[in-house]
C-alpha cells in the first residue's frame, strides 16, 4: 500500500510503497478514507519532539484518521466490518497517512454522518483539543470573555465554534485573509492583528486561548486581570511571570481520549463546522505537509488515499 513516511529527522516525508498491515488481538484494520494533517506532525517530523514522541525510522505519517472497517483481530467486540469510524492513533506511532491503518478498537469512534467521512478525520485532534480548552480547562460559563489568537486556524477555529456555543463572548485575532471565516465560525469580534494591536480593542478578557507564544504570550497577560486564565497550546507559558499578576496560565498539550472524541462527532453532527482548507490525494500529501509548514493553512489539510 502507498504511505507518507518520515524517513528521518528534518528531511521531507516522502510517499512510499510499504506491506499492507494485520491486526492483531484487540485491533481492526481500517481502510482509510481521510487523514488531517497537525502541526504536531511538522514537530515530530523535525526531531523537536523528540523527548515526548521519539519515532524509528521510517515511519508513517500522521495521527487522525476516518474511514471504514476493513477487517478485525481476534478479541474484537462491539465493532463490524463496514462500520464508518474516527479515531486517533499514538504520535510516536503514527500510521494515519496511508491507505490502511492498524489501530485499537478501544480507539474508536463512530464517525458523525453529517459530514463528509474525510473530512471527519480534521476532527481528531483539533476539534478534541478545543474540546479540552473549552469545556475541561477553562469552563466556559455564559457571560464569559474569550480572547483566541488565531481563530481562523485549525484549532482556533473550533474554539470559536465551542465558546460560542458555551454561551461566552467570543472575540479572537486573524490576518485580513482570515477575518471573514473567524466571523463565519460565531466570533463577536474580529482583530486584523497585522493592523491592530488588540490590547487597544479588548483591554480585559476573562480568558485567553494562545497557540503562538512568545510576544503574543507577553501581550495576552496586559488583557486578563487577576483570576484569569492564560491557556498556551505551543509551548509552555510563563507561569512565574503570569502568577505575578494573579494569572492562572495553563499549558495544555492534548491527550487521546475517545470519551472526548465521541463527543466532539456528536457536536459534529449538531452542525459543528470542520473548515478544510485543502484536500489533496496521497501522491501530493508531501507538498500539503510543506504547505502546513509554512503556516499557511486556514483550516485543515486532508489527504486522501
Amino acid at each position: 500500500m502507498k504511505s507518507l513516511q518520515y524517513t528521518a529527522y528534518g528531511v521531507r516525508p516522502v510517499v512510499a510503497d510499504i506491506p499492507k498491515p494485520s491486526p492483531g488481538p484487540g485491533e481492526v484494520l481500517i481502510r482509510v478514507s481521510g487523514a488531517a494533517l497537525n502541526p504536531l506532525d511538522v514537530k515530530i517530523g523535525a526531531g523537536q519532539v523528540h523527548d515526548y514522541f521519539p519515532i524509528a525510522f521510517p515511519s508513517v505519517v500522521g495521527t487522525d484518521l476516518a474511514g471504514t472497517i476493513e477487517r478485525m483481530g481476534p478479541g474484537v467486540a462491539g465493532r463490524k466490518v463496514g462500520d464508518a469510524v474516527l479515531a486517533r492513533t499514538d504520535p510516536a506511532s503514527g500510521g494515519a497517512l496511508a491507505e490502511y491503518a492498524v489501530v485499537p478498537v478501544s480507539s474508536l469512534v463512530a464517525a458523525p454522518g453529517a459530514v463528509p467521512l474525510p473530512a471527519a478525520a480534521g476532527l481528531a485532534t483539533a476539534a478534541a483539543t478545543a474540546w479540552q480548552v473549552v469545556f475541561e480547562v477553562a469552563d466556559v460559563q455564559p457571560g464569559r470573555t474569550l480572547l483566541v489568537h488565531g481563530g481562523a486556524g485549525g484549532v482556533g477555529g473550533f474554539v470559536v465554534q465551542f465558546a460560542r456555543r458555551a454561551g461566552a463572548r467570543v472575540v479572537t485575532t486573524a490576518s485580513s485573509a482570515g477575518a471573514a471565516l473567524a466571523g463565519k465560525l460565531g466570533a463577536h469580534e474580529v482583530i486584523d492583528y497585522t493592523t491592530t494591536d488588540f490590547r487597544t480593542i479588548v483591554p480585559h478578557v476573562d480568558v485567553v486561548v494562545d497557540p503562538v507564544g512568545g510576544a503574543t504570550e507577553a501581550a495576552s497577560l496586559d488583557v486578563l486581570g487577576p483570576g484569569g486564565l492564560l491557556i498556551a497550546l505551543n509551548v509552555p507559558p510563563n507561569a512565574e511571570r503570569a502568577a505575578a499578576r494573579g494569572i492562572r496560565a495553563e499549558f495544555l498539550f492534548h491527550t487521546s481520549d475517545a470519551d472526548r472524541l465521541a463527543k466532539v462527532a456528536a457536536a459534529a453532527d449538531e452542525g459543528l463546522e470542520i473548515v478544510v482548507d485543502r484536500t489533496v490525494p496521497l501522491e501530493d500529501a508531501a507538498a500539503a505537509f510543506d504547505h502546513l509548514a509554512q503556516g499557511h493553512a486556514k483550516g485543515k489539510v486532508i489527504v486522501r488515499p
